[in-house]
């Protein structure tokens, strides 16, 4: 997903993919803890998402 799609969003659509992103990283570290993951990239992935969606939130707020 890039910013320009993000800031077509509205917020509620952006804090439901940001709680999507989150319960995908939680499964993700389940599955990480039993055995490695392959592209353990994917978390930090997954965090800068969320911190993309948190900052077009911000904006969007002021």
């Amino acid at each position: 997903m890039k910013i320009s799609e993000m800031r077509d969003m509205t917020i509620d659509e952006l804090r439901s993919k940001a709680t999507d992103f989150s319960e995908e990283i939680c499964k993700l570290k389940i599955q990480h803890g039993i055995r490695p993951l392959e592209n353990p990239s994917v978390f930090k992935n997954l965090r800068q998402k969320i911190a993309q969606i948190n900052t077009v939130i911000n904006e969007k707020q002021h």
